[in-house]
């Protein structure tokens, strides 16, 4: 009825262009199987396949493998599945090394995978508009398009830069890519090319209010590591103890930018801005009892501080802290070359 819509390859027997068992001593067709992906650029990609199941060769007709490979149609941009793996599966399924639900298994999570990896359409000239290239975003991506992505990045000397990235995914592309600087912590992934290594001059002091923002806190640490820049870590200096925060406002005070990362009422970056003359970023935690709402409650008090040189970003959003704070020292030392 459209482009869309996918034709199955008929066996030569009339009988079994239904798909159905036929009850033949030497011809049994067992499933016809559909699976619907997600929507692609010309619309919803679907695979039907008719496999033969336990088929003697019978002279003058084309072979169970043939049928098999003729059974799968593909209709969108970019989609094309391997010959040799799809003949391999064909031939164990006919000599009953494997059941028809381990075949529909695997053509199935080939078809996924292979668009999924068509539907990434890496921007590789970032870099030059924007000094950075484009940073993966690894959640819901499956291990072999995350390594798609970070070859295409790789074989573009620009360093791989993947957020959210969890650890079962985490190593195993670290097997795949052994050069790999992997923080389950942060949830990070940063993999150098071939090209030239980051720089950027000036500190910048990411400054937790308790432990348990650690984790948002490496994410800014990973992205300004891979940025190039140079940060110092200030942990556990919530407002419940203010006099810790003391102890380390040199620190603060010797930075370019200070990001502050905080749950529960998110009082902290308010505190740290009266104290510095330069930018404080602050991200809010989803870390806090019920009334926090996930992070909501530190996010509008942020939003609402008194100190003007506090800015907010998202709820855990280290990531955005850190690239913003790193784009901050890029801009300065541009600013401040007199070429």
């Amino acid at each position: 009825q459209s482009s869309q819509q996918i034709d199955h390859h008929p066996f030569s027997s009339p009988a079994l262009q239904g798909g159905q068992e036929t009850g033949h001593p030497q011809l049994t067709v067992k499933f016809l199987a559909q699976f619907q992906l997600p929507s692609m650029e010309e619309g919803n990609v679907v695979v039907v396949v008719q496999v033969p199941c336990a088929v003697r060769r019978v002279p003058g007709r084309r072979s169970p493998c043939q049928h098999a490979m003729d059974g799968i149609r593909i209709a969108g941009k970019g989609i094309s599945m391997n010959r040799e793996q799809l003949e391999q599966l064909a031939r164990e399924l006919q000599a009953g090394k494997i059941s028809v639900q381990s075949l529909v298994d695997a053509l199935e999570s080939e078809v996924a995978q292979t668009a999924e990896q068509a539907s990434l359409s890496l921007d590789l000239d970032r870099q030059n508009r924007c000094g950075f290239p484009e940073v993966i975003f690894g959640e819901n991506k499956s291990p072999a398009a995350l390594a798609h992505a970070f070859m295409s990045l790789l074989e573009a000397d620009q360093d791989v830069l993947a957020t959210r990235v969890g650890q079962e995914k985490g190593e195993e592309l670290c097997r795949q890519f052994p050069a790999a600087d992997y923080n389950p912590l942060a949830r990070t992934m940063r993999i150098r090319s071939a090209g030239p290594a980051p720089s950027l001059p000036g500190q910048v002091a990411i400054v937790t209010a308790g432990t348990s923002d650690l984790a948002v806190a490496e994410e800014v640490r990973e992205t300004l590591g891979w940025m190039g820049a140079e940060t110092m870590l200030v942990q556990d200096v919530g407002v419940a103890g203010p006099q810790r925060l003391v102890q380390h406002l040199d620190v603060l005070r010797a930075a370019d930018v200070v990001i502050v990362v905080a749950g529960l009422e998110g009082a902290l970056p308010s505190v740290v801005g009266g104290h510095v003359d330069c930018p404080v970023i602050a991200v809010p935690t989803s870390i806090g009892y019920g009334a926090s709402f996930g992070g909501v409650a530190a996010l509008l008090g942020m939003l609402n501080s008194c100190a003007s040189n506090v800015t907010v970003v998202n709820i855990d959003a280290g990531f955005k802290a850190g690239y913003v704070a790193g784009t901050i020292l890029r801009r300065s030392s541009r600013e401040d070359d007199p070429k």
